[in-house]
């Protein structure tokens, strides 16, 4: 039987968080491939430190795509998060690019040809889920850490806040009473600043105020724990007090540990590489599962070989929440969506450069963006779901 009552925590990172920063690069050369070539193949890395970045990994794509483009691309990404720094600096930084072919090995187990669909890119497992948690059904832990820091960046940005930095780092315990999300114990924020003579105490003064505006109404009480820069002084922070790389932080970027992860990260991806595309497509079928009516939790898992189209398995868990059969409902998910590499493509539109703005604050829960981005995030398949079980 599972447990009503128990305290779960998740943590989020900020958009200046040194692998954040590194999964933001890697994604804009995603986005620089994909807006000139759709079908273009990236499997990019960055690894960002004191004023210096490396890019390297392997490409398919437009001769025309230069270095200096994918230079000047980083430098653009370290500016936009804030970076102005000694130790790290947009325009001082050096930035050295080791982007080389595609595998020709790889590409012939991954392209299509003749009677062969287009396979995945490599064997993995991917896992989605979604719960009544929180309006974009997600865990309820994950989405608090992300909205703090999301409303944190804000105030940096717009000039509010100007001590604020980039790189900060949240974590929420939430409270939960007949296995419903009820209250908060304790709070951790760090976040990097500017003055140096700015205590732990001024720190609180100044994003408590916005923490509380962003948890729910009665989730903070007297009893609630604060953590404010714990360590006191958080002045140097970023790329210079941590070296980060691409794809460290994949807990953040899914559920904050609420459900199972596959272990592939998404940041520097195209979307041929399932640990990416599936992964998405496992969130999607999750999110209309819960919409629909189908369950009040559902976690899916996908399974690929490199080169194969189809994946090997479908497996669906409703928690005990479901009100239909879940191996009736793993037949469906197949039906009502193709989950081969170019059927998933198609059907969330994912061969566009809309990858960058994934890099922080999650991949899931995000509303769908005018432009097509987040499509992954639309229950645009209940209808069908529904259809197909009835």
């Amino acid at each position: 039987m599972a447990r009503s009552d128990y305290l779960f925590t998740s943590e989020s990172v900020s958009e200046g968080h040194p692998d954040k920063v590194s999964d933001r690069i890697s994604d804009e050369v995603v986005d620089i491939y994909l807006g000139a070539l759709p079908e273009a193949r990236v499997a990019c890395e960055t690894l960002c430190t004191t004023n210096r970045v490396v890019i390297a990994g392997e490409v398919r794509g437009p001769e025309s795509i230069t270095t200096e483009q994918i230079v000047e691309a980083a430098r653009a990404a370290i500016k936009d998060i804030g970076y102005e720094q000694e130790g790290f600096h947009w325009e001082k930084a050096d930035v050295a690019v080791y982007l080389h072919a595609q595998s020709a090995h790889i590409a012939q187990g991954v392209d299509a040809s003749g009677n062969k669909d287009e396979g995945a890119g490599d064997q993995g497992i991917m896992f989605g889920y979604a719960c009544r948690e929180t309006p974009s059904l997600m865990p309820a832990p994950l989405y608090y850490s992300h909205k703090i820091l999301e409303r944190l960046a804000q105030v940096r940005h717009s000039g509010e806040q100007p001590t604020l930095a980039p790189d900060a780092k949240s974590q929420v315990t939430v409270r939960y009473a007949g296995g419903k999300p009820v209250g908060v114990t304790s709070i951790v924020l760090s976040t990097q600043h500017t003055d140096e003579n700015q205590t732990s105490r001024d720190i609180r003064d100044i994003v408590e105020p916005y923490i509380r505006e962003t948890l729910p109404e009665g989730w903070i009480s007297d009893e609630t724990v604060w953590h404010v820069n714990p360590t006191g002084s958080f002045v140097i922070g970023g790329p210079d007090g941590d070296c980060g790389l691409t794809g460290r932080k994949i807990i953040v970027d899914t559920y904050g540990g609420a459900a199972p992860h596959g272990g592939g990260a998404f940041s520097g991806k195209d979307p041929t590489k399932v640990d990416r595309s599936a992964a998405y497509a496992a969130r999607y079928l999750a999110k209309n599962v819960v919409a629909a009516d189908l369950a009040d939790r559902a976690t899916i898992q996908l399974s690929y070989a490199i080169g194969v189209a189809d994946p090997l398995s479908i497996y669906v868990d409703l928690h005990g929440t479901g009100n239909v059969d879940e191996a009736k409902l793993e037949k469906v998910l197949g039906e009502v969506m193709s989950l081969s590499p170019r059927g998933i493509r198609t059907k969330l539109n994912l061969n566009r450069p809309i990858y960058a703005r994934t890099s922080a604050y999650g991949h899931f829960g995000r509303d769908p963006d005018g432009d097509g981005g987040f499509t992954w995030e639309k229950t645009d398949l209940v209808d069908a779901l529904k259809s197909a079980l009835s």
